[in-house]
């Protein structure tokens, strides 16, 4: 008797140790931030992420593209996490393009996987 306990607890301290060495992926995520010429948030704003390869590449970079709306805080917030591939070196970098009635903003945001990476566009007046 005390061997079979002995060895059902070896068996879990296995499956245990096992169990816990799977390490879930965490959310890969882009929080962007829009400020107005003062420097006050801007809820309602239109914000776009997009790939613009300065070399025309054969991938297809438009899956990155996703567009939202700022909400009372002035922040928008894109899940990257179903592009991330473990193992995958570097994610992605991408442009941001902000708009709000006559204010016009832009940016670049880098993504870093599994981390949640935040930038702040600040609008102007565009002629």
């Amino acid at each position: 008797m005390p061997f079979k306990a002995l060895l059902a607890a070896l068996l879990l301290l296995i499956l245990g140790s096992g169990l816990s060495s799977c390490k879930k992926e965490k959310d890969t995520k882009a929080v962007i931030t829009v400020l107005d010429t003062a420097g006050a948030v801007v809820s309602g704003a239109y914000v776009k992420l997009y790939a613009n390869p300065v070399q025309p590449l054969q991938a297809d970079f438009s899956r990155l593209t996703k567009e939202g709306t700022t909400g009372s805080n002035g922040r928008v917030e894109f899940d990257y996490s179903e592009f991330y591939k473990r193992g995958q070196a570097g994610f992605a970098v991408l442009d941001i393009l902000a708009k709000k009635d006559s204010l016009v903003g832009e940016g670049i945001i880098r993504i870093e996987e599994e981390q949640t990476n935040e930038e702040t566009v600040k609008l102007k007046v565009v002629f």
